[in-house]
């Protein structure tokens, strides 16, 4: 987006305007059922109110092919230079395991009718960089920001209106703690959802956004550890756990193949960073700061995002 001429927003109130390219920079066209979204985030030449899908059929035949190539071409280099990080940091044997497994294995044993649902955190980035989407899949999050625990009942709903299909719900141990109650919901229905818990026993979004937006030690964001598994246990429920990266596919295909409702609570490293694609300089002095000032773990926070940096480096 920082090199393009026009952008195009279809039904996104993305709140992150610093990745969007400058507003003398490109054209912008949105598309939203929603008026006032329209020019909520960038300024808008073109305001399409309606439909996404609707609209966008009615463009298309507008649509002409533009021979010069080269700025798809970069972006798509630049996307298999991508995909061959995101493999890396997904197939890691280290310990604490990596979030990035988790969300790797299971997409790897998502069938093409599989419905997804997420929650906002640093859940989102792992569900969006390492669960690939397959053509016939539905995948569902709440495009708000901060909108916490969604991840439950969105799963809930989307099995009421689908039964025959699976529905898996990929949530943080902060998000799902705030409504597991409806976990009960599944089992007295008979909703035989699947909720894969990341339990890192903190509220990881909070915590890196103390970090690097305000060059702040966190403040408030560790979690009393639950058993999420015995949890699903008292529901009435099936409950699984997973610590080793190695055993995480096998149990996630036991816990796939599990008859009704069951929660899976893979132990993933607390200090596991959500990178950003780019680094700002700004990010990177807040980050600093954050550990000069007193964040705990710092050296061991220091550590894996070098590491992490060299390895890819190398």
């Amino acid at each position: 987006m920082e090199n393009c001429d026009t952008l195009l927003i279809v039904g996104s109130a993305f709140p992150y305007i610093e990745f969007m390219p400058k507003p003398d920079q490109a054209r912008g066209v949105q598309i939203d059922r929603n008026p006032q979204q329209i020019g909520l985030r960038y300024p808008i030449e073109v305001g399409l109110v309606g439909d996404s899908r609707d609209t966008l059929r009615a463009l298309i035949p507008f649509l002409k092919r533009n021979a010069n190539r080269k700025f798809l071409e970069k972006a798509q280099e630049g996307m298999k230079d991508w995909w061959k990080v995101m493999e890396d940091r997904s197939t890691r044997r280290d310990k604490p395991m990596k979030p990035q497994v988790v969300a790797w294995e299971l997409g790897k044993r998502l069938p093409n009718n599989a419905i997804t649902t997420c929650d906002s955190g640093t859940i989102t980035t792992w569900w969006a960089r390492h669960i690939l989407s397959k053509r016939g899949q539905m995948h569902s999050l709440s495009g708000n920001l901060a909108t916490m625990a969604c991840g439950l009942p969105y799963a809930l709903a989307a099995q009421v209106a689908y039964p025959d299909r699976p529905v898996i719900a990929f949530v943080g141990d902060g998000g799902f703690s705030m409504l597991m109650a409806d976990f009960v919901t599944a089992v007295k229905y008979q909703l035989p959802i699947k909720v894969v818990v990341i339990k890192n026993n903190v509220l990881g979004q909070i915590k890196w956004e103390q970090m690097v937006f305000l060059g702040n030690p966190e403040f408030g964001v560790q979690l009393h550890p639950i058993d999420f598994a015995a949890f699903a246990h008292a529901c009435g429920g099936v409950g699984f756990t997973v610590e080793d990266p190695a055993e995480c596919g096998h149990v996630i295909e036991q816990f796939l193949a599990a008859p009704g409702p069951a929660v899976l609570q893979a132990v993933v490293d607390q200090l596991e960073p959500p990178l950003p694609g780019k680094i700002t300089a700004d990010q990177a002095l807040h980050f600093a700061e954050s550990l000069a000032r007193g964040e705990p773990n710092r050296g061991k926070i220091a550590l894996t995002v070098v590491s992490e940096k060299v390895r890819e480096m190398v």
